[in-house]
C-alpha cells in the first residue's frame, strides 16, 4: 500500500495503525511424498500379502525375544520381514503386521514411515542407495551418482524399465572412512570410482552378486596409507604391570 507524503503528514495516527495482510507462496517440502498414502492400484488395503509358512516360524522366533505382553516391540524386524518376502512394503503388509502383533495399524504406519529403511513404493531387484552427505561427497560421490545415472539410463527415484534397478539418494550410510560409497540392497561397496561402480553395475545384470567392501585393495576402513598403530603382535599377559601384583 503506497501513501502520499502529505497523507503521512496529515493522519500519522492513521498510517501506523492500518495493518496490511500479506500472503505467500505455499511451500511444500517433501513429507508428503514421504508420510501420506493415497491408495492406488498396486498398494491399496486388498493388495494381496501374506507371510509365507516359513516366515511365521521366523516370527514366532522374533516375538520370543521380547517379554510376554510386548508383541508390539517386534514391529521393526516383522515388517523388514515383510519387505523382504514382497520386494517393498506395501500397506496390505503393513496391516497384516498390525493383526499378528495385536497393535493398532496406526502405530504401525508411524513406523514403516519414520525409517526411511522400508520401502513404501516398489523398487527393483537392485535397490542402489547412493551417499551424498559431506564426507562421500568431498570424496567425489557426485560423479558416481552421475555414472551410475548414465550407466542405467535413470535418475534418482527412478527403476528402468526391466525392473532391475532402482537408484535412490540417501544421507550418512556410517562408511565415512570409505568413502564414496553405495549400498545394494544389504551389500556395502566402498572406495569406489566410476569404473567401479559401472563393473559392479555390469556384474549385477549378469546375474552375479558383486564382492562386498573396498574396492581400493584395503582388507577394511584401515588408513588407506597403511597402518599407524598395532603395526607389531601385542605383548603378553602381565606386560607393564608390577612385579609386586
Amino acid at each position: 500500500m503506497l501513501f502520499s507524503v502529505g497523507f503521512r503528514t496529515a493522519f500519522p495516527r492513521l498510517v501506523t495503525n492500518i495493518r496490511c495482510l500479506l500472503t505467500s507462496a505455499e511451500c511444500r517440502s517433501s513429507a508428503g511424498t514421504l508420510f501420506v498414502h493415497r491408495d492406488t492400484a498396486e498398494n491399496n488395503p486388498n493388495t494381496p500379502f501374506d507371510f509365507t509358512p516359513e516366515n511365521y516360524k521366523r516370527i514366532d522366533v522374533i516375538v520370543n525375544n521380547y517379554p510376554e505382553g510386548h508383541k508390539s516391540s517386534a514391529v521393526i524386524p516383522v515388517l523388514d520381514l515383510a519387505q523382504r518376502q514382497h520386494g517393498w512394503l506395501p500397506i496390505s503388509a503393513m496391516n497384516k503386521v498390525a493383526e499378528i502383533l495385536q497393535m493398532p495399524p496406526m502405530r504401525v504406519y508411524e513406523v514403516a514411515t519414520f525409517y526411511t529403511m522400508f520401502n513404501r513404493k516398489p523398487v527393483g531387484k537392485y535397490h542402489i542407495q547412493v551417499c551424498t552427505t559431506t564426507p562421500c561427497m568431498l570424496q567425489d560421490s557426485d560423479s558416481i551418482l552421475e555414472a551410475i545415472q548414465n550407466k542405467l539410463g535413470i535418475k534418482v527415484g527412478e527403476t528402468t524399465s526391466d525392473k532391475l534397478f532402482t537408484v535412490t539418494e540417501v544421507e550418512c550410510l556410517g562408511a565415512c572412512v570409505n568413502a564414496p560409497m553405495v549400498q545394494i540392497n544389504d551389500n556395502y561397496y566402498e572406495d569406489l570410482t566410476t569404473k567401479d561402480i559401472e563393473n559392479i553395475i555390469d556384474e549385477l545384470k549378469a546375474g552375479n552378486v558383486p564382492k562386498p567392501g573396498p574396492r581400493s585393495g584395503r582388507f577394511s576402513c584401515e588408513p588407506s596409507g597403511g597402518l599407524t598403530s598395532l603395526t607389531q603382535p601385542p605383548k603378553g599377559p602381565g606386560f607393564g604391570v608390577r612385579s609386586d601384583l
